[in-house]
């Protein structure tokens, strides 16, 4: 038995590869034909890869055909790493990269200077620039003043001034052909992002209250179960602070791309509000209160015990609705056709929800309280959500 087992998971271990590289073409074949089909994320990164590129290959017939240089490697270096995600972070990790080619180029000559001999200058230099790349001014741009002195020593010209200066040159040539392309050539403006986000976090909350749905009515519900709600709940957590991310890049890819820049470009429609991050984010904390009371309902070291019987089969009918609405969302935001939110069935079942509620405190004040305190407390929650997803109810 031993045997057969100690085989069967050799043979696991041996598709193991084959497997992953499979989930991998497969995920890349995805990313194709997303960025074919249709603009996205998928199309942004292929644009964004392509003007580095392009970036690089400018710099280069600059410095290397048209001027001549036969250490031209700098320019298309620093043009290649500058064409960033935005045009803001483009131009101030330009600063900081040129700022730390400069050190670099300075204190490997330098010691070249004092040693005379290449392996002296890098024993000499690396060490303090590998300190000086820690300085916090260079963001993540110092480990440049290290490769920098690198490239100097290794090229075997003699130390100048005039090398030192052209080298600099070199760099500023690049970065400002980085910066440009970046800039000038279809901007990148992540506004699409945060629409994507904010969609799939109201897709993703509506697939989390529909299976707790479907479990209440149709299974025994147990610690079981309830662990897997409450991984589904923090899920919705990641996809938050994916929503934050992309808010951040939204606002970041808004400096300087405004008036005659963003022309060059026709951006994504408009970023949806910032009162929508939060909304959604009241939606994701009022979800993951309502997994945790189940999961302390299921639970038979604690007090509290779960509601059964038809007032659990309509609090499952409440969270389907409050499902398809949160799907309903998701398809506005995208700008989709979707059905109708069953707002007028939700509120049906709410009244009667709160009114076998009532009728349960009255029949059985001082028996039972513990059950009748959860349905309670997940009432309280299942009005928050659709307070939440449906705000105009409130004005009404």
């Amino acid at each position: 038995m031993t045997a057969v087992t100690s085989a069967a998971r050799e043979m696991v271990r041996g598709r193991r590869p084959v497997t992953a590289v499979w989930r991998g073409t497969c995920a890349v074949g995805r990313s194709v034909r997303a960025a074919w089909r249709a603009p996205g994320r998928e199309r942004d990164l292929v644009v964004q890869s392509l003007k580095a590129a392009g970036a690089a290959l400018i710099a280069w017939a600059v410095a290397g055909v048209w001027l001549g240089d036969p250490m031209a490697l700098m320019a298309p270096w620093v043009a290649l790493v500058l064409v960033q995600a935005t045009v803001y972070s483009s131009v101030r990790q330009a600063g900081q990269q040129f700022a730390a080619i400069c050190a670099g180029a300075l204190v490997a000559s330098g010691a070249q200077a004092i040693t005379n001999d290449i392996t002296g200058a890098l024993a000499l230099s690396l060490p303090v620039l590998m300190l000086i790349a820690n300085w916090s001014r260079f963001g993540q741009q110092g480990i440049y003043t290290a490769t920098t002195a690198v490239f100097v020593l290794a090229s075997g010209t003699a130390v100048s001034a005039a090398a030192v200066g052209h080298r600099v040159g070199q760099a500023a040539l690049g970065a400002v052909i980085g910066v440009a392309v970046n800039a000038f050539v279809l901007p990148p403006i992540h506004l699409r992002d945060v629409r994507e986000n904010l969609a799939a976090l109201a897709r993703e909350a509506g697939d989390v209250l529909q299976s707790v749905a479907d479990d209440l009515r149709e299974t025994e519900w147990d610690a079981q179960i309830t662990a897997g709600w409450s991984s589904d709940a923090a899920r919705l957590q990641r996809r938050l602070e994916a929503l934050e991310s992309a808010r951040s890049w939204s606002r970041e890819s808004l400096r300087l791309t405004s008036g005659p820049l963003r022309k060059l470009h026709r951006a994504p429609t408009g970023v949806p509000p910032e009162d929508e991050d939060q909304r959604w984010s009241h939606v994701t904390g009022n979800i993951t209160a309502l997994t945790r009371t189940l999961a302390v309902a299921a639970d038979d070291q604690r007090t509290p015990a779960p509601p059964e019987g038809p007032v659990l089969d309509l609090y499952a009918r409440l969270l389907k609705l409050i499902g398809d609405s949160c799907h309903a969302e998701a398809a506005r935001l995208l700008g989709e056709a979707a059905e109708p939110r069953p707002e007028a069935a939700a509120e049906a079942t709410m009244e009667e929800l709160h009114r076998r509620l009532q009728n349960g405190l009255r029949e059985h004040a001082g028996q039972g309280a513990a059950r009748t305190a959860v349905l309670g407390t997940l009432l309280l929650q299942a009005e928050n959500l659709w307070a939440e997803i449906v705000p105009e109810q409130q004005t009404q």
